[in-house]
């Protein structure tokens, strides 16, 4: 089976790490996938350096351009089928009629409905099957009105790591200047208002007035930098909150961290959140999006009701109160996204969801 897999996006964000996964997962089965993407991608660069076939088309006008690339690559019968892993690529493959030659599969990443729109819906009923990463999402799907029969439920999965080891801690630690005596919060993810760092960095004078080390690291970048860095200098946490930016070699960052927070109003999944699980880290989270279905509160994680600092503040309070919590919540979470939520088994299911699709076609 060779599909092709189509991804406009420039930046590297969860959906395309996903991609990348999915994509050296089918290699590593024997099936020879390539992908479409915009030239100077970060996918684009990552998947050719681990000897994915990628085919680049210019930015300019990308959609167009990206629909006569697809359009070319069908007339050549080896590709049987196209999996799109964003919304410009699956409008992109829609203007190429992918859905009149081969199976067209659609990721949805999203909460959001779709939007009522003719030509937005034409799009996504054109698709054999919509992959939705949560239950959360597939609940979005079904109240736009998309048939059942349509979606399946294929959660993302992870790498899990082996455990980090005293050096790999230490090495990561001295990159942001944390002493061990430090203990070292974080989150990972893009600086937006909906992914809550605001309630996070407001929640940590109250944390600091029981535990004065505790340090904050927000790994990412985003419009709401400044704004977040001006609320640290009101706060007097200048030298407590370290704002890393894009962090290329993410493991690092878990490497480094004591406890992960994950304070996003209301995540579709949480693909940083799955990570840091998989790396052994006891993490607080709001119980919103798809979030519950693989965080349960006092088993793999703590969760709170809703984003707010002083719930934040209480639950990092306790996870530093209570270490043995802390060090079961880690091992509990590993073991959940090695047994649930690994990469592997995402690869698996939307095989599963691939040779379905080419047995009804």
């Amino acid at each position: 089976m060779i599909p092709l897999v189509v991804d406009l996006e420039t930046e590297w964000r969860g959906g395309q790490s996903q991609a990348l996964l999915l994509l050296k997962g089918l290699y590593e089965r024997g099936h020879p996938a390539e992908l479409v993407v915009a030239r100077g991608s970060v996918l684009g660069h990552r998947a050719r350096k681990e000897g994915i076939y990628v085919h680049s088309v210019s930015r300019r006008m990308l959609r167009l351009r990206a629909a006569a690339g697809i359009r070319e690559l069908l007339s050549d019968t080896r590709i049987e089928l196209v999996h799109v892993n964003e919304p410009h690529a699956l409008t992109a493959a829609w203007l190429a009629g992918a859905q009149k030659k081969v199976p067209l599969l659609v990721s949805r990443r999203v909460a959001y409905p779709v939007r009522p729109g003719l030509f937005a819906r034409r799009r996504y009923l054109a698709a054999h099957r919509i992959l939705a990463i949560s239950r959360f999402v597939k609940d979005s799907l079904l109240g736009s009105g998309i048939l059942p029969e349509l979606i399946k439920l294929v959660y993302e999965g992870v790498e899990v790591a082996p455990p980090v080891t005293p050096e790999m801690r230490s090495q990561a630690r001295q990159r942001w200047r944390v002493r061990d005596q430090e203990t070292l919060l974080g989150c990972v993810g893009y600086l937006l208002p909906e992914k809550g760092q605001e309630f996070l960095i407001r929640a940590l004078p109250a944390v600091r007035t029981r535990f004065p080390n505790v340090r904050l690291l927000l790994a990412g970048d985003g419009p709401c930098r400044s704004q977040l860095e001006s609320l640290c200098r009101e706060q007097g946490l200048e030298e407590t909150v370290i704002f890393a930016g894009f962090v290329k070699d993410v493991w690092q960052v878990y490497a480094a961290l004591d406890v992960f927070v994950f304070p996003s109003l209301a995540e579709p999944l949480g693909t940083s959140l799955l990570a840091a699980m998989a790396w052994g880290l006891p993490v607080l989270a709001v119980a919103s999006g798809g979030v519950p279905e693989y965080v349960g509160h006092e088993e793999t994680g703590l969760l709170v009701p809703h984003p707010a600092p002083d719930l934040f503040a209480a639950g990092l309070i306790r996870l530093q109160s209570e270490p043995e919590l802390a060090k079961r919540l880690g091992a509990s979470a590993r073991e959940h996204i090695q047994q649930e939520f690994s990469a592997p088994h995402m690869v698996e299911n939307t095989l599963k969801v691939y040779e379905e699709a080419l047995g009804n076609s």
